[in-house]
Formats: structure tokens, C-alpha cells, sequence
């Protein structure tokens, strides 16, 4: 038992072989490469500010990636010391440029915790008060006061990472720690067109327990588009662990996934609902 999850037993064979043939998290990364209708999305964001409210591109993609997760909770597990645990909450990662007073760019890593409750607003309001939070450039979060003061006693930071890592293998990491680290998520996500910056594939981290990398690119002229038509496509890459789920199970999680930013309309209900759909099919 760990603060942040619950070891599965249940497991076929094959699932509880594979942390032992690819016992580090880079051994078990694949990559997938999608585009999604840029034009479409930026119509629903427009169409609710329009209404009076807020909707980004990260609290789209968030929002649909949690609802998919709930219909498809594997994705949400994760690997540590060779064996497979389903993760007690939802949680995402995500890094933010602030400007220091010398005006040199600086960056802070921030996670936002999700409920099964929450709607697409209530995740971007989420998000928005994190960050604000966060983007005073006098204000340092508990993380950055943490590693400053790891990295400002020489010696102090490979000590203090080496001890993690062994706690956290031996699920000894206390849930302070764990709740600190960006790199202790269900998802990390970066959004490269904010500061207009081509799509990237990002690695997951071995230290902590993140099983998949989200980045949204800078949108791009699709080449599909009938002749005369000015269409743009945002690039999506996805790294997964693939320890966690089988291939079908990670197939039918992006179906769902794709449906929803197809559909952003349906993120305005609680995320929760789509177990109610999936007990109606049952």
C-alpha cells in the first residue's frame, strides 16, 4: 500500500511480466502522434466566451483526457519497483514560465487535483487560480522553496533525490513528498503552442510514477484540406508506458478521448457521468 495507490493483483501473466522485462519506464515508451481540429476547438472557445465563460485549449484537453480515464481507469495506473498500482485520485502536471526581476525567464511546475465532479469549467478555474497563484514573481511555490534549498547545501540534492528514489521503490515516500513532486502524476502535460513552439514526443520520467506525456504543438495548415480551404490542425503527441494498459485498452481510452474534443459540449456535464453511460450500455 502507498499513499497515492493500491497495488493490483488481479493482473494476466502477461501484464505482471512485462515491469520485469522492461523494468525502466523508457524501456516502455511508446509513442502516437495525432492531430485534432484546431478550427473546431477555437470555435467552442469562442462560442463560450461569448457566453460569459472561460475555456483553454489545456482545460479542453485535461477535461476530455479525465472523462476518457474514468470510463478506461488503467490509464491511470502506474509502475513502481516493478509492479503495476492503481492510483487513489486524478492529477495532472503542467510547467508555467514566470519572469524573474531581472527579467530573465524562469520556469515552476504546478499539478491541479481533479474529482470526478468537475466539468470543463470548473477545470479551468482550477487551473487559472493555480497559476495565478503561482506567477508572482516574489511568490515561490512549496516545490521551488524545496529545491531551492535542496540545491543550495553541496552534495545536499543527490543525497536527498537517492533517498527518494529508494523510499519511493520501497513505498516508504510519505505523502508530503509525493503531493511536492510534479513527477508523482497521472498525467504531465505541456502546451508548446503557448509559446509557439512545434510539437515535441517528451519523455516520461523515470523518477516518480508518470505513465504518460501529453504536448499539444503549434497548429499547422492541414494538408487534407480541399484546395482553396485555409484549415488548421493542432499536432497532439502522446508518450505512454505501455506496462500499464494492453493495446486494446489503450485503444479504446484514445477512442473515447478523440470523441470528447470532438464533442467539448459533453465535458460541460460532470466528468462523472460517463459512468452512468457506460452502466446504461452494460
Amino acid at each position: 500500500m502507498r499513499p497515492d495507490g493500491t497495488r493490483v493483483r488481479d493482473l494476466t501473466a502477461i501484464m505482471q511480466a512485462l515491469p520485469y522485462v522492461m523494468p525502466k519506464r523508457y524501456d516502455a515508451q511508446n509513442w502516437a502522434e495525432e492531430y485534432l481540429d484546431e478550427d473546431a476547438i477555437r470555435d467552442y472557445i469562442r462560442a463560450k466566451r461569448r457566453e460569459g465563460r472561460t475555456v483553454t485549449h489545456m482545460s479542453l484537453l485535461v477535461s476530455a483526457y479525465y472523462r476518457a480515464v474514468l470510463k478506461n481507469p488503467k490509464i491511470n495506473y502506474f509502475v513502481m519497483n516493478r509492479r503495476i498500482y492503481k492510483r487513489n485520485h486524478f492529477c495532472f502536471s503542467f510547467v508555467i514560465l514566470k519572469t524573474r526581476a531581472d527579467g530573465t525567464p524562469d520556469e515552476t511546475s504546478l499539478k491541479v487535483y481533479l474529482e470526478p465532479e468537475d466539468t470543463v469549467f470548473t477545470v479551468t478555474e482550477k487551473i487559472r487560480s493555480t497559476i495565478e497563484k503561482n506567477q508572482n514573481i516574489q511568490h515561490n511555490n512549496d516545490t521551488d522553496r524545496f529545491a531551492k534549498f535542496v540545491f543550495g547545501v553541496p552534495g545536499l540534492a543527490r543525497a536527498v533525490f537517492g533517498l527518494a528514489g529508494f523510499l519511493d521503490r520501497h513505498n516508504l515516500l510519505p505523502k508530503s513528498i509525493i503531493e511536492l513532486s510534479p513527477f508523482h502524476t497521472s498525467l504531465f502535460v505541456t502546451n508548446l503552442a503557448s509559446i509557439n513552439t512545434p510539437c515535441i514526443f517528451h519523455h516520461c520520467y523515470e523518477f516518480g510514477t508518470t505513465s504518460v506525456f501529453v504536448c499539444m504543438g503549434r497548429p499547422v495548415p492541414d494538408p487534407l484540406a480541399p484546395e482553396g480551404v485555409r484549415k488548421k490542425i493542432m499536432p497532439m503527441s502522446v508518450v505512454m508506458d505501455e506496462r500499464i494498459a494492453t493495446g486494446i485498452e489503450y485503444s479504446r481510452f484514445f477512442a473515447e478521448l478523440f470523441r470528447n474534443l470532438k464533442h467539448p459540449e459533453s465535458l460541460e456535464e460532470p466528468f462523472n457521468s460517463v459512468l452512468a453511460e457506460k452502466a446504461a450500455v452494460k
